[in-house]
């Protein structure tokens, strides 16, 4: 009996995980903006459309929200654009405000071998994701009749062998004579864009300037494709001294904007597999905020404490900028905690350390399938102990159902009476009728930090394994292995006792393969693979400790 609790217990907590992710779903629609679409790939190289507000809704300074002025909005009518490469980004900047309007990941595409880059922020038609900064107080970025226009010496600074870094410095020169120059800086295998103001007081007075950085997406993501139970956050983030990371939705940001002042922090948006972020001087107070502008877009951003220009000098304010995939390592490296964007949940303590050992594994073979399946191993081996128990409490089980088969005709329809004797047997032979319910408990934390561990992995995207199986990180396309899945969890079911009487419950668990089945259609490959291996190894595990068992009951009663 305690084969079926066993099962109806997995099964609910399950189907609780798949309620639970489909409500993440309906909280945190899937992003939608990494399937571009075939306009957009058709113009890869097209210029950046006319007539867009993407210079727009810069942020008051510290001093103008204290007088109660107004946040500055500009309307631009054209954008020039240049370019600044290393080998793995690439950026389009534009001119007016020096603002960061498309970025491609060289490294990634769009689409599985499509050699289409995949760009993370874009300005296109109905949709607008850029990374935004400036000077306000009184720094260019606060004129109330448009962002600085900028003067360049090259349009296009590309990475060359020689070098380990690249450059590109925008100069501007005010009305009256401070000159400014904003430099984009890029080294060799790096993420992490350094943004760095010069600014040069050639006058006789002092003038105050804030530094500000902020990411803008349009909230409504546009069409693209939406998978079944593949959740995945869309939407803000953001890192205090008091708040190692938190998540800032869009509807969050709405009801009650960001406003924390830290030292240090970062802020970021994120999406399935990738993000950008803004990572200011961790020496510094910071203000980390955020806005809803027009009820379309989303802002989130920081600004730096005032700093004063004193007259006839020179002073340079930086930040840094991520833009790029989830590298739990190299964001690290970049900023504290925002390598916590690979968002593993509340399993992440289980999740974490499942990863590291995956890619040991992929180190080792060179293959993340096979990576999949020897952690698949692995964990069934570290689980071997316990889930011996439960197959031995089966297997016990197993042997005495002669007799409780017994008890039964003995005492039929007397309920009461079967279940006492039921109990006193399983007294007198050592047997726990829940004994197998502790290791199905374990391993579905372990199975829901693993389906984390894939799910944020963007080293599976576009992972292939063998033969048809191409890209571990998306679902079968021939739906293979989840029905080699449905067969393991079928003969796991036949292999077990069968005591179940009540009618609905005898076709709740004949369905049962049949539903979970279903369910791990739209699971990416990865994660199926893992568990077909691990039912597979949950097969041999179960035929070896049942044929042991077996023959000790033979032995026994010769």
């Amino acid at each position: 009996m305690q084969s079926q609790r066993n099962l109806f217990l997995l099964a609910l907590l399950f189907v609780s995980f798949l309620l639970y992710q489909a409500w993440l779903t309906e909280q945190n629609p899937q992003v939608k903006v990494s399937v571009q679409t075939t306009e957009q790939t058709n113009n890869i190289n097209s210029s950046v459309p006319e007539s867009q507000n993407l210079s727009a809704d810069v942020p008051i300074s510290t001093v103008q929200e204290q007088t109660g002025s107004d946040i500055t909005s500009t309307q631009d009518v054209t954008e020039k654009t240049v370019i600044l490469e290393n080998d793995k980004l690439r950026l389009t900047i534009s001119l007016r405000g020096g603002d960061v309007i498309r970025a491609e990941l060289l490294e990634h595409d769009v689409d599985f071998k499509s050699n289409i880059p995949f760009r993370l922020l874009d300005s296109r038609d109905n949709f607008t994701y850029i990374a935004q900064s400036g000077l306000i107080a009184q720094g260019p970025d606060a004129n109330k009749k448009g962002r600085p226009v900028y003067l360049v010496k090259n349009e296009e600074m590309i990475l060359d062998k020689e070098q380990d870094s690249v450059s590109i410095g925008l100069r501007f020169i005010d009305d009256k004579g401070h000159v400014f120059t904003k430099t984009f800086t890029l080294k060799r295998g790096e993420y992490a864009i350094n943004v760095s103001y010069k600014i040069e007081n050639k006058t006789d007075n002092a003038f105050d300037v804030q530094f500000y950085g902020q990411l803008k997406e349009t909230i409504e993501a546009p069409e693209g494709s939406s998978k079944m139970m593949m959740s995945a956050y869309r939407g803000g983030a953001y890192s205090t001294s008091d708040t190692r990371y938190g998540k800032y939705k869009f509807s969050a940001m709405e009801d009650a904007p960001l406003k924390e002042t830290t030292k240090g922090g970062w802020v970021a948006m994120l999406q399935h597999y990738f993000v950008a972020a803004w990572i200011p001087s961790s020496s510094e107070s910071n203000v980390l905020y955020s806005s809803i502008i027009r009820g379309t877009e989303a802002a989130i951003g920081f600004k730096s404490p005032i700093q004063s220009i004193e007259a006839h000098s020179v002073k340079t304010i930086s930040a840094n900028l991520w833009v790029g995939p989830k590298l739990q390592e190299e964001m690290a490296a970049v900023a504290d905690h925002l390598d916590l964007t690979v968002d593993y949940g509340w399993l992440w303590f289980i999740a974490q350390p499942l990863f590291k050992l995956l890619i040991f594994f992929q180190g080792l073979v060179g293959n993340w399938g096979l990576a999949i399946i020897m952690i698949t191993f692995t964990v069934k081996g570290a689980l071997y102990p316990l889930t011996k128990a439960q197959y031995t409490s089966m297997a016990k089980m197993r042997l005495l159902q002669p007799k409780i088969k017994e008890l039964r005709e003995r005492f039929k329809g007397d309920r009461q009476k079967i279940s006492k004797s039921m109990m006193e047997l399983y007294k007198k032979e050592k047997v726990n009728p829940l004994g197998g319910c502790f290791p199905i408990v374990l391993q579905m934390p372990i199975f829901i930090a693993l389906y984390w561990s894939l799910m944020e992995a963007v080293q599976l995207r576009h992972a292939p394994f063998i033969l048809w199986i191409q890209d571990l990180s998306v679902q079968d396309p021939y739906y293979i292995m989840p029905i080699l899945m449905g067969v393991s969890m079928f003969f796991i079911q036949k292999m077990s006792p069968t005591q179940v009487e009540d009618p609905m419950q005898q076709k709740i668990m004949k369905f049962m393969p049949v539903i979970f089945t279903f369910f791990f259609l739209w699971f990416p490959a990865g994660l199926v693979l893992y568990w077909l291996m691990s039912n597979i190894v949950t097969l041999i595990q179960q035929t070896i400790i049942f044929r042991q068992f077996e023959k000790q009951g033979l032995h026994n009663k010769k």
